[in-house]
């Protein structure tokens, strides 16, 4: 244990025994996350030295006092929610203070359109409370069931819903409480333009503590797979779909085969060397999305009702990084890459990647709704053969007009992440002593 010196005393006096946990077992478990998704930082990570302390606070008062006490001693302080990042967000890069926000989970209010939680709510708590309302959350990550709001606003970025609502800066964020590191936490309601700085941003420019989302009015989702003779057709279908406002829907997978053969839960309903779509849409639109289906020479394989959902493992289960989990449970030489397409352009560049790579890259995209507009956004799988190889084919999607949000990051710089300028200015104003998850962004002073 490489506790910073003279604060372990000090810390166990100001905080009770079910705040802070420094035996072996807890702090190894709660410095990390899912990053061996990718072998670049499995590999620059798993080595890393777990933090000296974990605290686990039950309320923002207590989140406040941590903050005070890690400004004073100069302690990084690192924020946790559920630890289902693949990015390294949740590892404390330079020891110190791991906080976990698991405790703070209470349901403040559930409203007409709008939910106000503590930042440690599972994402399947609020929506099953949601729908029992009337109501249910508008996008949520494949990891749905583990997730935390914090952690999803802080750390993640689309998923389930985003084909109708965007990603989280699509104005899917209301409000957030978060709290500054500095000798007297500041509490700090953000609203409008101003949470750009604090969506995705791992927890460097402040911690949040309360988020308040919208909902939408409960819909009756069914969940099918359409199969298709070609991906180039089941990604036109899929375009096709994610204009058709008269279908409403929150899932669009478009899938290369063998992709599908992956998801072994569903294997007797895959159809062999066929593309699949992973759908989710209003129980009432079947028949629209046969005829679409059909246009495009495909056909639903696979059906689920609106009954079923969340009683049975589903067809969201295998979108988004799920399908990555899901190839690498299959091949352990499997990782990804998170990409953007252009609308007017995506056959090309699929057939320019396809020519170059073949069965190197696998693809799998979802199509999302950014900033209103529709796009093809991509999380290939990739055969991982070496760092080098795996920046050469980085290289060449980008040569080709494919953007690279780099997963195999943890420095939000590096990542794609188009606001990172503005954040640096919030950090150096929230955190003056750079010490809130170091390392995450590059300019910290």
């Amino acid at each position: 244990m490489a506790m910073y010196t003279g604060w372990e005393k000090a810390l166990k006096e100001q905080f009770s025994e079910e705040i802070v946990h420094v035996d072996d077992a807890t702090r190894e478990k709660l410095s990390k996350d899912y990053y061996w998704y990718s072998p670049v930082l499995n590999r620059q990570l798993e080595h890393i030295q777990a933090a000296d302390a974990v605290l686990i606070p039950r309320n923002a008062d207590e989140v406040a006092r941590i903050l005070a006490f890690g400004y004073q001693h100069h302690i990084p302080v690192t924020v946790r929610g559920a630890g289902t990042g693949n990015y390294g967000q949740a590892v404390p890069l330079q020891g110190g203070i791991v906080m976990d926000l698991s405790r703070m989970d209470e349901i403040l209010e559930i409203g007409p359109g709008f939910a106000r939680l503590q930042c440690g709510v599972r994402l399947s708590i609020i929506d099953k409370k949601a729908r029992e309302a009337g109501q249910e959350i508008r996008i949520y990550p494949s990891t749905y069931v583990k997730a935390t709001v914090g952690g999803f606003v802080s750390g993640g970025s689309g998923g389930i819903g985003s084909i109708t609502h965007g990603n989280l800066w699509d104005g899917n964020v209301l409000e957030a409480v978060v709290y500054t590191m500095e000798e007297t936490p500041q509490r700090l309601v953000i609203r409008g333009d101003e949470l750009v700085n604090y969506i995705h941003n791992y927890g460097t420019t402040g911690i949040m503590t309360e988020v308040t989302i919208p909902l939408s009015p409960r819909t009756d989702w069914a969940q099918a797979i359409a199969h298709f003779d070609t991906f180039e057709n089941s990604m036109l279908f899929g375009e096709a779909l994610a204009r058709e406002d008269a279908i409403p829907k929150r899932l669009v997978a478009p899938m290369e085969w063998p992709i599908p053969s992956y998801f072994v839960p569903f294997a007797k309903v895959i159809k062999a060397e066929l593309a699949a779509v992973m759908l989710e849409f209003a129980e009432d639109s079947l028949p629209l999305v046969e005829a679409l289906a059909a246009r495009y020479g495909g056909c639903i394989g696979h059906y689920m009702e609106a009954k079923q959902y969340r009683k049975t493992i589903g067809v969201s289960d295998f979108t988004w990084n799920h399908t990555t989990l899901w190839a690498m449970k299959t091949d352990a030489s499997m990782t990804y890459l998170q990409a953007g397409f252009k609308l007017d352009s995506y056959i090309e560049q699929i057939r320019e990647l396809k020519a170059k790579f073949g069965d190197e890259v696998y693809l799998h995209f979802e199509w999302v709704r950014s900033g209103g507009a529709i796009t093809p956004t991509a999380l290939p799988v990739v055969r991982f053969r070496s760092e080098e190889r795996l920046y050469e084919i980085i290289a060449f999607c980008e040569s080709i007009g494919v953007k690279i949000f780099d997963p195999h990051t943890w420095v939000l710089d590096h990542g794609g992440r188009g606001e990172v300028g503005s954040m640096e200015r919030k950090k150096r104003e929230n955190d003056p002593r750079g010490l809130l998850n170091p390392g995450k962004i590059m300019v910290e002073t």
